[in-house]
């Protein structure tokens, strides 16, 4: 009920100021002309195919940098070596500005989905990286001490003790860089694409059609409040025991 009211006093403000003609109608459009420009791109045919085009692409390039980052980050937090050769590439490479790579981007990997997913993979594969290091060395020594007294072997160690107690930050993490994904698929689609939310974004601002801004953007909200909660779910079925730590 408190999460439905949140949504209720901004729908509440967004009516007011929109009838009452405080703000005009091209800086803020009325609710019903939103729902008005969702139902004309559901008869252009753009709404549902513009939507899965673009999760397609967060997905895909979200998904490859967890695959590669995954691994990679443990391997930094668990071994000094491992840190000093990867991490200071790495803390570099996330400082660079993904906008500013774009044209580097489209010149090596043209304008097709390769390029939104290279865009999506360097937003955030630096990133969760780093943030997965810091989750595995943060677990306490005393539990690998005590399953190494106990014999178990190093990778015995890692798989019973290390990863379980790791995947609870972790999912968080894969939560936090996901909803970064969906920034820099927006800004890729709105330099080079013939498709997806982002393109509808940059189309519809240069017609001043903010209806249909605000409508892509709700979108955007609504899947990713959508796989906010689907990782949520997900964290509980996978790691079960972080709510019996938890208590």
């Amino acid at each position: 009920l408190i999460s439905g009211s949140s949504f209720l006093v901004l729908l509440a403000i967004w009516c007011l100021l929109s009838y009452s003609g405080a703000v005009d109608e091209v800086f803020l459009p009325s609710p019903d002309a939103v729902v008005m420009a969702f139902v004309g791109m559901y008869k252009d045919g753009i709404l549902l195919h513009y939507t899965l085009v673009s999760i397609y692409r967060v997905m895909v390039g979200w998904a490859f940098a967890a695959i590669i980052a995954i691994p990679l980050g443990i391997l930094i937090g668990t071994s000094k070596r491992a840190e000093a050769l990867f991490e200071p590439f790495i803390d570099f490479a996330r400082y660079l500005p993904v906008v500013a790579l774009v044209p580097l981007t489209l010149l090596y990997f043209g304008i097709g989905d390769l390029q939104k997913f290279v865009i999506i993979f360097i937003g955030t594969f630096f990133q969760l990286v780093l943030m997965i290091a810091d989750v595995v060395s943060g677990v306490p020594k005393d539990l690998l001490r005590a399953s190494s007294t106990l014999g178990a072997s190093r990778w015995q160690s890692y798989y019973m003790v290390l990863i379980p107690a790791s995947l609870p930050g972790i999912m968080d993490n894969l939560r936090i860089t996901i909803g970064w994904a969906w920034t820099y698929l927006v800004v890729a689609e709105l330099v080079a694409a013939n498709s997806g939310l982002g393109y509808m974004v940059l189309k519809a601002q240069r017609f001043l059609a903010t209806d249909r801004i605000f409508a892509g953007l709700i979108i955007i909200g609504a899947v990713g409040l959508g796989t906010d909660y689907f990782l949520k779910w997900l964290t509980r079925v996978v790691v079960p025991w972080r709510e019996k730590v938890g208590e």
